[in-house]
């Protein structure tokens, strides 16, 4: 297990040695995709699908930011990588979510050959249009390792002018930030549950990697793992994660008839349940709205372990799945929940004390944990902001997703309407996407 913690602001002021690129192994993702690839590799491994970036908040320009050779050079480092020995011991050997070979051998196979397939990169007023095309086990892997490049870029863009003793002070000051932030989270006592959810978006991987060591030392037990596969490795935590949006998204578009999209979601969840045998039984239900998703959710559903909250009010979607858990002849009390969209302390705090007994609950926390720069540079040129690399086509088909909150929907006007009327997505509330 690694202990020793690094210069940040030293290694950030010479960043440019190649002892630093920004991703440094096929493992430095997120643990959910590599569930999901195993996933999609048994079910629909040659599906064709169509990936591309997506910057929400347009406002920040990030062709005018970012070097356009900077960022291909990055991205073809991350072609060249290849799982190492020891990764792929850690993957087939780990015991994850204590199952033992929770990846199959034909799957690590697939894995250990893999090199990421090509990408295009195009400017367009202000942004970058990077898409990756092509078998969606292969092409869904280039999603966290392309967010991380774009938004590591965006902060070296902003740090580069600045001297050695103005690092050390801006990243003293982050430090003090996040342990005042894990300092007010040991007020919710040894109940809490708390995981970093923040690879996508983080601010750098050597920052990510401090947060997780601030958040084993403050929390002790409390803190439950990592999604990031290459720090759980490393630190010997648990690698946290089970599916995403990605997946309901694809089967959707692929449906032949509004009776095959309207099963959809619960033909995902249905091969998910095959494919891990009964673990991992945590649902998403939020792609195409979580209330209609409930409604008609087969009975075999509320037997699953609990769901993920990733839009929308995050206590009205726990009331709702309260609710739907009774109606069911469920005790929400052996369920659980985790909440996992654009958390900060206060939120966490709020959460927790109002669902504390009557469910189980823990978080994931993300952005704001592993990208909490707001107000420390002039300008505010560090602060996190809405950045996705969504699966946008399947077989040549757009895909869509609706979600609890209307500014997170993505795909053709024309289709999102009728993906509404199809799920019976009454009136939404909209609310603002921050990260």
């Amino acid at each position: 297990m690694m202990t020793a913690t690094v210069d940040i602001a030293t290694r950030v002021y010479n960043h440019k040695w190649k002892i630093d690129p920004i991703v440094r192994s096929l493992i430095d993702t997120d643990f959910y995709k590599l569930l999901m690839c195993q996933s999609v590799f048994r079910n629909r491994r040659d599906t064709h699908v169509t990936f591309s970036l997506i910057n929400r908040s347009s406002k920040i320009r990030l062709a005018d930011l970012i070097d356009e050779s900077e960022l291909r050079e990055q991205l073809d480092h991350v072609r060249g990588l290849s799982l190492t020995r020891g990764e792929s011991t850690w993957l087939r050997g780990n015991t994850f979510y204590g199952k033992r070979q929770m990846f199959r051998p034909d799957f690590m196979e697939f894995l250990e050959n893999l090199r990421l397939p090509a990408y295009q990169l195009e400017k367009r007023d202000g942004q970058y249009e990077l898409t990756f095309e092509g078998k969606w086990a292969e092409v869904m892997l280039w999603e966290i390792p392309a967010l991380a490049i774009i938004m590591e870029l965006r902060s070296r863009a902003v740090l580069k002018d600045m001297g050695r003793f103005e690092l050390q002070v801006l990243y003293a000051r982050a430090m003090t930030r996040l342990w005042e932030k894990i300092e007010a989270l040991r007020e919710l006592g040894p109940d809490l549950r708390i995981a970093d959810f923040g690879t996508r978006r983080r601010h750098s991987f050597l920052w990510q990697d401090w947060c997780v060591q601030a958040m084993i030392e403050g929390l002790g037990d409390s803190f439950t793992g990592t999604s990031n596969c290459l720090i759980a490795m490393r630190r010997d935590i648990e690698a946290i994660g089970t599916n995403a949006h990605e997946l309901p998204m694809v089967y959707a578009a692929l449906a032949n008839n509004d009776a095959e999209l309207r099963e959809a979601p619960y033909r995902v969840l249905a091969d998910w349940h095959e494919e891990h045998d009964g673990n991992l039984r945590m649902m998403l239900p939020d792609t195409y709205g979580t209330k209609g998703f409930l409604e008609k959710a087969p009975d075999w559903l509320a037997g699953w372990t609990g769901i993920r909250i990733d839009s929308g009010d995050p206590a009205e979607g726990a009331e709702t799945a309260i609710r739907w858990w009774q109606s069911r002849g469920e005790d929400p009390r052996n369920k659980l929940i985790i909440f996992s969209d654009g958390l900060d302390v206060a939120k966490i705090k709020e959460l927790f004390l109002r669902f504390q007994g009557r469910v189980k609950v823990s978080f994931g926390w993300g952005t704001l944990l592993t990208n909490d720069f707001r107000g420390l540079v002039p300008g505010d040129g560090l602060a996190p902001f809405s950045l996705v690399c969504k699966a946008v086509a399947a077989e040549g088909r757009p895909t869509v997703k609706l979600s609890d909150n209307p500014e997170k929907a993505t795909g053709p006007a024309d289709l999102i309407e009728h993906y509404r009327q199809i799920f019976d997505v009454g009136q939404q509330e909209r609310l603002e996407v921050v990260v």
